[in-house]
């Protein structure tokens, strides 16, 4: 049966664990300025049978300077390599990170979108698993193999492209995960071009947070995204590279509210065709 909810706490997982549940634990972290980071720190240790997940090698497809900096894998490619981790139909995925989500809601969303219903983040990652006394490893848990996974025909999450959106702005909610200096166009860390997609409204993903990492309850959350005043089919998320859009995306889910749709490309395929509009501010 799918999980009730997007998200599961240290104890739920460890207690499917101990019960040797059918289980696929992905370790997704990741760090934008030092990409072979994350590997690393899997290496040095990481939740029991965890498998690492890269984000440019496994949650992102080949990316031609067009497409922005994380575009969606290939759906076939991506469905083969869910399978050889032993993800099937009624096996729960479980995602995690340590830096709020992020990369857990990259992989939450791609496998949605497969139609892979079985799978949530782990509320609070890395240091909630940490606080739990969970067990941590440092071994290569085995190859499990397996045929690809059965995606659905067609894709179960919602997405727009680039052109689509043009013609949609100022007819859907366009909401901006990333942070308001950022959104302003103050400084741009990682993209040639500054600010933010006219009409866009900024929701920070770490605002979906409580002061200890984990999620706010979805009643406040529903409160939050309500106040838009708008259906979630009416919504589109979008960040920098289509990734911090996922934490939206699962905070909406946590609270009910699914149906939003992604544009993967995001700003940094937004503002590589110079004749798309930009806004500062």
């Amino acid at each position: 049966m799918p999980t009730p909810s997007p998200l599961i706490s240290a104890p739920a997982l460890q207690a499917r664990l101990d019960a040797g549940l059918p289980t696929v634990v992905l370790d997704t972290r990741f760090d934008l300025a030092q990409p072979a980071a994350g590997a690393a720190a899997h290496a040095a240790g990481h939740l029991p049978g965890a498998v690492y997940a890269h984000l440019d090698q496994q949650l992102s497809g080949a990316k031609t300077g067009l497409n922005g900096r994380h575009p969606l894998p290939d759906r076939g490619s991506f469905a083969a390599w869910a399978g050889a981790q032993g993800i099937q139909p009624g096996v729960l995925v479980v995602a995690y990170d340590d830096q709020g989500g992020p990369y857990a809601a990259r992989a939450w969303w791609l496998l949605r979108w497969l139609g892979h219903a079985d799978v949530a983040v782990l509320d609070g990652g890395w240091a909630a698993w940490q606080a739990a006394g969970g067990a941590v490893d440092n071994t290569v848990p085995p190859v499990v193999g397996g045929a690809p996974y059965p995606a659905s025909s067609t894709a179960a999450m919602p997405t727009v492209d680039a052109q689509a959106l043009l013609a949609q702005l100022g007819r859907v909610r366009l909401v901006d995960a990333r942070a308001a200096e950022r959104f302003r166009g103050d400084v741009e860390p990682l993209d040639p071009v500054a600010g933010h997609i006219p009409g866009a409204t900024l929701r920070f993903f770490k605002d979906n947070l409580q002061a200890d990492g984990r999620f706010k309850s979805a009643e406040q959350l529903r409160a939050e995204f309500s106040a838009w005043g708008q259906p979630a089919a009416e919504v589109v998320h979008q960040c920098g590279s289509g990734v911090t859009a996922c934490h939206n995306l699962l905070a909406m889910a946590h609270a009910g509210l699914g149906g939003a749709a992604l544009y993967a490309g995001s700003w940094s395929e937004w503002c590589a065709d110079p004749r798309r509009p930009v806004a500062r501010g």
